[in-house]
Parts: structure tokens; C-alpha cells; sequence
């Protein structure tokens, strides 16, 4: 087995291990048509996403007042919980945190998800377990500041030379340069890969066999 270059590796929920992207847009839009505001585009609902919750509804929906965030976060919530049945980690993502345990790394997750909306995901994708620590949007600060991945490596004992942040918007890549982490991205979520490169990711990965490949390597 070659030696370990990242001893815990983190990585983003929605859009980089679940195929979610696609209905968490359809699920804000649908709640800015039922509190009559305007809906924002597909690209301007995907950027937001790994985000908080508030931060994401500022950015989504910037006229809206701020007393009003509550009742569209209860809409989402709404339209989400009702299809979240409906979706499945991406194909090939079960064999690669295996093959990761195998090695004995860490691994967790950083997700703008709340901390209830992650645990029904584990349940429902049967992952509980196979992450060794996990932070929720709702729990410590917002992507990109550095608290989510810091609390985590704090909570390993794991200094920021040996983490790897993986994910799959450029949230996630500036949370891993703000606590000084390495980063890997994906293309085949929320953000438009083009907009990757100038925060540095190690690789740029368009699948989820290709990123299993990387880290096999280089990991």
C-alpha cells in the first residue's frame, strides 16, 4: 500500500457524493413561485447551493426581506423533504469511501445542508458510520469560512497539510484555501468547472470513477 499523503479527507455533500443538484434548484424555485417572488434562474439557484440556508436565500433571492427568509426556508424545506426520496448518492461513490476506509483515512463531510437534513440522507443512503466526523451549515459558520473545515480537523487531530476538501462548487474550494487545506473538484455538480482554476484545486475530476482513480494516486 503506498503511504498516505492526506490523512483526512472531507468532502461536500450535495452535488460531489449525491446526485441532488438538479432538485435542490427545482425545490428553491418552487418556493419563490409559492411566495410570489421572483424565481431565480437555474445557474443563479445552482450557485448558492453549499451555502447555509440564509446566506443562500440573500444570494438567490436578494430583494426578498429578511423577515420574510423563515417562510421561504419552511417552503424549501417543504418541497424538498417531499421528493428527497427521489435521489441516490452518484454511482461508484459506495466502492470509493470503502476503498478509502481500506487505506484508514478519515473521511467527513462539510455540507450547507442543516444537520437534519444530513442525517436523514446518511439514513436513507445506509451511510451512518462510515464518516468519522460531519458538519452541517446550521452547526458552525457558512462555506467559505474556514470554521466548518477547521472544527473538523480539530475534532481528528489533523493538522490542515494532511486534509483534502473535496467538493463540487467554488464554495468548497475557497473553504479549503481559507483553512489551508489541499482541494479536489468536480464538474458534474453545481458550478461551472471554468470557474475552478484560479482557486487552485489539485484536480479537477468529471466523474466519480476518475476522482476514486486520483485518490488512489495521489491521496
Amino acid at each position: 500500500m503506498r503511504s498516505r499523503q492526506f490523512d483526512l479527507i472531507v468532502f461536500d455533500w450535495d452535488g460531489t457524493l449525491f446526485d441532488s443538484t438538479a432538485l435542490i434548484v427545482r425545490c428553491i424555485q418552487a418556493a419563490c413561485a409559492d411566495l410570489e417572488v421572483t424565481v431565480p434562474t437555474d445557474r443563479q439557484a445552482a450557485y448558492v447551493i453549499g451555502m447555509g440556508l440564509e446566506d443562500a436565500l440573500a444570494h438567490a433571492v436578494p430583494g426578498l426581506p429578511r423577515e420574510r427568509y423563515p417562510e421561504l426556508a419552511r417552503r424549501y424545506r417543504h418541497h424538498y423533504f417531499a421528493r428527497q426520496h427521489e435521489l441516490s448518492l452518484f454511482e461508484g461513490v459506495l466502492p470509493m469511501l470503502a476503498s478509502l476506509k481500506q487505506r484508514q483515512h478519515w473521511l467527513g463531510v462539510a455540507t450547507g445542508k442543516s444537520r437534519r437534513g444530513l442525517n436523514e440522507a446518511l439514513a436513507t443512503a445506509q451511510l451512518r458510520g462510515v464518516f468519522d466526523a460531519t458538519r452541517t451549515a446550521d452547526e458552525t459558520a457558512s462555506k467559505p469560512h474556514p470554521l466548518m473545515l477547521q472544527e473538523l480537523m480539530a475534532e481528528l487531530g489533523v493538522e490542515p497539510d494532511r486534509t483534502l476538501m473535496i467538493g463540487d462548487t467554488t464554495h468548497d474550494l475557497q473553504l479549503a484555501l481559507n483553512a489551508g487545506t489541499a482541494s479536489v473538484a468536480v464538474s458534474y455538480g453545481a458550478h461551472e468547472p471554468e470557474t475552478f482554476h484560479v482557486l487552485e484545486p489539485r484536480f479537477i475530476a468529471h466523474s466519480v470513477d476518475e476522482l476514486h482513480r486520483w485518490l488512489e494516486q495521489h491521496a
